[in-house]
């Protein structure tokens, strides 16, 4: 079996979290753009031009660049894999911003960068030692404090974002495994491709003819998750999964505050509380990773 070869990149945490905080700013802003559009069609449709917007953007901004070289992998199955978990958790998160506000599916799927730890076990091969496995556990409180089972106001879609959370944490993982052989275009070509034909496929069944300005918002939608997702591509090539995990908390902000101003939604103290615990659980277990490093490698 051929070797592959590793790109060799220039490591900068600093511009990698320059770059996650900026892919997490055009995601919650493509998140309102969702649920905007959710009022009028169907979530088989929006996933629908959200990928093939993501390609039309991809195929404009790089097709200059040689083409064919850049969508070649050395890792197809791979590519597939990563760009079907996407899907999934595009999916789920997209049926949850239907029913949910803002704050709310957000809030749930925080969860994700402590599910990049515990996946990081059997993936990675990195040790996880009790403390951190205890953050895990508490910040899944935190989101059954958002979610509130038993309370009798829980809708069915508030588990739509866990879904999203374990497809998403598993994304990332195999995305920094594929930066290190693959381009970032490389990796955004496959993930566009495999949306646009599963989508594609189904997208039929549900179809509504929009109107110019829902054609307008689709075509937001795909440039939004799009840049998106690139900017995170490029982190995750600048800086490991680690360290950039604790900055997906930054989208619970630009979540509440344009589904305050956008919606007039404002989260409650469910939400919030539950969104603390989570933020607080996964900062815990990122200090810890490196706190434990630096002090024994099995305590943390």
């Amino acid at each position: 079996m051929a070797t592959l070869a590793a790109i060799d990149r220039p490591q900068n945490a600093r511009l990698g979290i320059v770059l996650m905080l900026s892919g997490i700013a055009m995601f919650a802003i493509g998140e309102a753009i969702v649920k905007t559009l959710a009022r009028d069609h169907a979530i088989a449709q929006i996933v629908w031009a959200r990928y093939t917007f993501h390609a039309v953007v991809f195929l404009a901004v790089f097709a200059r660049a040689g083409l064919v070289r850049q969508v070649r992998t050395q890792r197809p199955w791979l590519q597939l894999a990563r760009s079907v978990l996407l899907l999934i958790a595009t999916g789920c998160f997209f049926v949850a911003l239907r029913y949910l506000p803002l704050a709310d599916a957000v809030g749930v799927n925080l969860v994700s960068p402590l599910l990049v730890t515990a996946f990081s076990i059997p993936i990675l091969g990195e040790r996880v030692g009790i403390r951190r496995w205890a953050a895990i556990v508490v910040g899944f409180a935190g989101a059954l404090t958002i979610i509130r089972p038993g309370f009798g106001t829980m809708h069915w879609a508030v588990f739509m974002p866990l879904g999203t959370a374990f497809s998403y944490a598993l994304y990332q993982i195999l995305t920094r495994i594929a930066s290190r052989t693959e381009d970032a275009r490389t990796s955004l070509f496959w993930t566009s491709a495999v949306g646009v034909l599963g989508t594609s496929a189904v997208v039929p069944l549900f179809w509504t003819a929009p109107s110019a300005f829902g054609w307008a918002l689709m075509v937001a939608t795909g440039i939004a998750f799009g840049l998106g997702h690139y900017l995170l591509i490029l982190g995750l090539e600048r800086a490991p999964a680690s360290v950039l995990s604790p900055f997906i908390y930054t989208q619970i902000v630009w979540s509440t505050a344009l589904g305050i101003v956008v919606f007039g939604q404002y989260p409650d103290g469910f939400t919030i509380a539950g969104a603390a615990i989570v933020i607080a659980s996964g900062l815990y277990a990122w200090r810890r990773q490196f706190t434990g490093r630096a002090v024994a490698p099995s305590a943390a």
